[in-house]
């Protein structure tokens, strides 16, 4: 029933789409007063969240997250946190305002058809390594009916680093400093949600950029991408919560950092042969570790085929050496011809569009990938 109920509700939200009317929701901060007679709404979260003590918001410092919500009503309000990021406001599919590092406080969406059901989502765009940020929730007036959150059947996990996080992808040339990478990284529009929007899946984006399996960038002196997996923020202590989050398809890339740059004297391989080895086992450990967290889902590793594809030969082994070891729901994806014209040499909207469709036409080929419909837990 649930599933029906859901898929009703879907419905009936693509039909008021249509029928509202053609101007589009205003986005605005407005004072404490608002905030009386309004009622939390039931929020449906995609991303790694922090519950915040004493407080009813959550921190959050991963990429991609995004608070959605559904109700009947003519507004919607939701507060901000502290914090620096770049929040885009979705109403019925289509975008109401952008806010770059928004002030904290109350913010108002009107504007809206009235007594017509609406999907609201709130998402967050750019990276935030530099620190976590706040998000206290969406309120709807009394008058308003709520109504449940959107919950899809699929989901699917994206593990990687800037490639995945969509570092730099709106520029249109390579040069950017580092203002204009934190403004032009539009995680939205990265091959992750693409490739999720392509299947109607719910996603998580677990992707830190500069990250490797076993080296960071040039040496960086940081958290590995499997050393900051288990945690719910970047400060290492903060554990991921247990909610019941089991995706049917996780998509890994990562490689990039531990071979673009030349080994330093004082880092601890002796040669790029020591390294390599060092990755592939690395890596094969932590595929295993995401098939103990997911029992059941397919892992689907891709890679580039940049720095004389020494990076698409250590993944692909990592792969071929699991799949001879036993495991069959995994496989690997090159990705050529990318022109990687975004900031810094990364990809850019045309790359990010080229590899969500490869890894897209191989999900195609692997109906298994997929399995039957279920219920899924509440958020």
């Amino acid at each position: 029933m649930k599933i029906e109920f859901r898929a009703l509700l879907l419905a009936c939200l693509c039909t008021a789409s249509i029928a509202a009317p053609a101007q589009a929701a205003s986005v605005a901060r407005v004072g404490a007063t608002f905030a009386q007679d309004l009622l939390p709404a039931k929020v449906a979260i995609g991303g790694r969240i922090a519950i915040v003590p004493g407080s009813p918001g959550w921190n959050w410092q991963w990429p991609g997250l995004y608070f959605e919500t559904a109700f009947a009503g003519k507004e919607a309000f939701f507060e901000v946190g502290p914090g620096a990021t770049i929040l885009r406001i979705d109403v019925d599919g289509r975008t109401a305002a952008t806010l770059a590092k928004p002030t904290p406080g109350l913010y108002r969406v009107s504007g809206l058809a009235d007594h017509r059901p609406h999907i609201l989502r709130i998402q967050a765009t750019t990276e935030n390594q530099a620190g976590p940020n706040r998000f206290d929730g969406i309120l709807l007036p009394l008058d308003s009916q709520p109504l449940p959150p959107p919950l899809r059947e699929r989901r699917i996990e994206f593990i990687g680093d800037s490639h995945t996080v969509g570092y730099g992808n709106l520029s249109v040339r390579r040069e950017c400093s580092e203002a204009e990478v934190w403004a032009m990284t539009d995680n939205t529009r990265a091959y992750g949600p693409m490739l999720a929007s392509r299947f109607g899946a719910d996603y998580r984006v677990n992707a830190i950029s500069g990250r490797g399996v076993v080296r960071n960038y040039d040496g960086m002196d940081a958290p590995t991408l499997p050393q900051a997996y288990p945690f719910a923020l970047f400060d290492g202590r903060t554990p991921v919560a247990d909610d019941g989050w089991q995706p049917q398809v996780v998509v890994v890339a990562l490689g990039t950092n531990d071979f673009s740059t030349p080994l330093h004297a004082s880092e601890r391989w002796s040669d790029r042969a020591s390294l390599r080895a060092d990755y592939e086992a690395t890596y094969a450990d932590f595929l295993r570790s995401l098939r103990a967290r997911y029992p059941a889902a397919y892992l689907l590793v891709w890679s580039t085929d940049l720095h004389g594809g020494e990076i698409r030969t250590a993944a692909s082994r990592v792969v071929d050496a699991l799949s001879e070891a036993g495991e069959t729901r995994i496989g690997f994806v090159p990705v050529t011809g990318l022109a990687m014209d975004g900031c810094h040499a990364h990809p850019s909207l045309r790359d990010h569009a080229a590899i969500a469709a490869a890894l897209g036409s191989y999900l195609d080929a692997q109906p298994q990938a997929w399995p039957g419909p279920t219920d899924l837990p509440a958020h």
